[in-house]
């Protein structure tokens, strides 16, 4: 169970220091949230009342059709910020949100959100960005979708999940690894499909397995995705 306290300062950890500074001026509907691998944050169809930032670990946000088919939206990391449908009008969550890793959150209640918003330029400026930026990679998995193959989505989507750490590309960036299941939703593919292009990647020489997911970022931009 993820464990809540009310924090008037919040532990500062490798994020952006002035989000963290900026939410540390909300002294009531917050708190600080810690979970463990694999936990749900909240789940599709239960009250959107709160918004969370993410310290560290990875957060992966989900939808489920009415089928029972399971869509990867996002695989967010620090300095994200997601369940933002609440301050819009939305009564219930329309996704899921799942910990890809043990995690750390701020969690803030949606009138405490609102407020500090209004009453915070340098917090708005923020938010807004975060969400921009959040628009402009939907825009460009749909686009990714529509017109590129399966192995230059895989290839984009770890090039992304490179970045999720200090939101910069590095040359060879260290991350904890995916199934290959949740790869295949986050593509639109199989598994099957994943385990071919994931082999080949790695006999080319783009990734590596060494307990982790190492992505050589430069070549697979170059080789892969650049035509």
């Amino acid at each position: 169970m993820p464990t809540a306290k009310k924090a008037s300062k919040l532990k500062v950890f490798s994020v952006d220091l002035c989000v963290t500074a900026l939410l540390g001026k909300i002294s009531e509907g917050k708190g600080l949230m810690s979970f463990r691998k694999g936990k749900k944050v909240f789940s599709q169809g239960a009250p959107a009342d709160a918004i969370y930032f993410v310290q560290t670990g990875r957060v992966k946000i989900t939808v489920v059709s009415a089928s029972g088919k399971e869509a990867v939206l996002a695989v967010l990391g620090p300095q994200d910020f997601f369940g933002e449908g609440s301050l819009v009008g939305q009564s219930l969550r329309m996704s899921t949100a799942t910990t890809l890793d043990a995690a750390t959150l701020v969690q803030v209640e949606k009138r405490a959100m609102l407020r500090a918003l209004h009453e915070q330029a340098d917090l708005s400026e923020k938010f807004m960005g975060s969400l921009l930026i959040r628009n402009i990679n939907l825009e460009e998995d749909l686009c990714d979708q529509l017109f590129n193959h399966s192995e230059k989505r895989l290839a984009r989507v770890l090039l992304k999940l490179a970045r999720l750490r200090d939101h910069s590309t590095l040359r060879d960036a260290e991350i904890p690894a995916l199934s290959h299941e949740t790869l295949a939703e986050m593509v639109g593919t199989t598994r099957s499909r994943i385990n071919h292009f994931m082999n080949k990647f790695r006999k080319m020489g783009l990734i590596d397995y060494n307990g982790s997911l190492t992505v050589r970022t430069e070549l697979l931009t170059d080789l892969v995705l650049h035509d």
